[in-house]
């Protein structure tokens, strides 16, 4: 009876190496640190490979519009809206993986400026010599932040924007940018940088990362396999440690 039980295990194992593949994922920088930790989870309960780039929202989208292959894709969720309707994404494949806010940070062992209202902020940016934000969605809807402010004309001589794929905390660690605005996953972990909190709540966004089925997939299957294991209520201590907040 042992060794049926053996020979049946074995069987089993056999089964699910061979089902075992390769999965290509391309991913914007956002949920990176908990999607990482989620992913070594999945290979190792899986079987799978999963092997993904990271970067930017322009190189992302300059690379699918290039055609390179991969099975999934990962970006904010209007982003992947907008793979689909230029065919690069499934439709109906949509699924939210995860929100995060902006927050703000300085350089580490910098004083850490009041946020704590619209209008704490809106001091704190008039005062400071240089600002840092990204070409992301945070970056975007950092400009209407400062439009809504009233401020938009005041400071557009010290925002610092960084290229596509580079962490605005880079700007506040090496002393280009006094303070800086980015999702707050990008911010919590960064090296060299002191986290100060999210915008206030008037003035904070939730911004919505997606993942949605590459429509030259190879392995469907498995990328399915895979969001579904993203999206466990298993996931979600992971996420939330990662400074983001399940979909």
């Amino acid at each position: 009876m042992r060794a049926i039980s053996i020979i049946a295990a074995g069987a089993s194992l056999l089964s699910a190496a061979v089902g075992a593949t390769e999965i290509h994922v391309i991913s914007t920088q956002a949920t990176q640190e908990a999607y990482l930790e989620l992913v070594a989870q999945f290979e190792k309960a899986s079987g799978h490979k999963v092997t993904t780039l990271f970067n930017g929202t322009l190189n992302v989208q300059r690379r699918l519009a290039g055609g390179e292959p991969y099975d999934l894709i990962i970006m904010a969720g209007p982003a992947i809206d907008e793979q689909i309707k230029l065919g690069h994404a499934l439709a109906g494949s949509r699924v939210d993986l995860a929100k995060s806010g902006t927050g703000v940070a300085v350089r580490k062992g910098a004083p850490k400026p009041d946020i704590a209202s619209a209008d704490a902020l809106k001091k704190t940016l008039l005062a400071a010599k240089s600002i840092g934000y990204s070409t992301g969605p945070s970056g975007l809807y950092m400009l209407s932040v400062f439009e809504k402010l009233g401020i938009a004309e005041q400071v557009k001589g010290k925002l610092k924007q960084t290229p596509s794929g580079v962490f605005v905390g880079t700007l506040i660690a090496n002393g280009e940018a006094e303070v800086g605005f980015q999702q707050i996953s990008e911010l919590v972990h960064f090296q060299g940088i002191d986290y100060v909190g999210p915008l206030p709540g008037e003035l904070q966004r939730m911004t919505v990362f997606s993942a949605g089925i590459h429509s030259g997939a190879r392995q469907g299957d498995a990328a399915r396999a895979l969001v579904k294991f993203l999206t466990a209520p298993a996931a979600a201590p992971v996420i939330r440690k990662h400074g983001l907040e399940p979909a």
